[in-house]
């Protein structure tokens, strides 16, 4: 009878550590992997598209890159930049995939700038598109191939536009 219980007292406790570790791991899934010529990115549900490729920026010490991606977005707002108004006018489109991400990762001082832009399809098939200043993930995934560059690129706030512009080291 006591071995019974202790039998099943291990057998409940080595379920609820497989079943907890199980839990965890699910939770921590890698969002990134190293590659031949930069990083994939897998990203899930609910995954702050930009925030996680600046954290990635970061965390790897990027100097620069060109990213492409596609994939399912909860959220994805869009910027059409008033150059008169020097600002952008956004607009959220929800529950669309993404056909087409390009974008760069430079810095602004000790910060990543990413530089994103994309085209989202809805259940209608109606194209948007333009600068995406958010985008979530919607269910399913988003795929992001990131290139590295070697050089250490700068954007810079360039007047009268007040626009963010990527600064060229001259040749020589």
């Amino acid at each position: 009878m006591k071995i019974q219980i202790h039998k099943t007292l291990i057998l409940f406790l080595l379920l609820t550590f497989n079943l907890a570790n199980a839990q965890q791991n699910d939770k921590e899934k890698c969002r990134y992997t190293k590659t031949n010529y930069g990083y994939l990115m897998v990203l899930r549900e609910g995954d702050n598209v930009l925030e996680l490729i600046e954290n990635l920026a970061k965390e790897q010490n990027i100097p620069s890159a060109n990213f492409t991606g596609i994939g399912f977005a909860q959220d994805a707002t869009f910027g059409f930049y008033d150059f008169g108004e020097k600002k952008f006018h956004p607009k959220t489109f929800n529950k669309v995939e993404m056909g087409s991400i390009t974008g760069s990762i430079a810095w602004s001082g000790d910060k990543p700038s990413i530089h994103m832009h994309g085209v989202a399809t809805d259940g209608k098939f109606d194209a948007y598109g333009g600068h995406i200043l958010g985008l979530k993930v919607g269910t399913g995934s988003m795929e992001i191939y990131i290139t590295v560059n070697s050089e250490k690129l700068e954007r810079k706030i360039e007047q009268p536009l007040n626009a963010n512009v990527l600064q060229l080291p001259c040749l020589k």
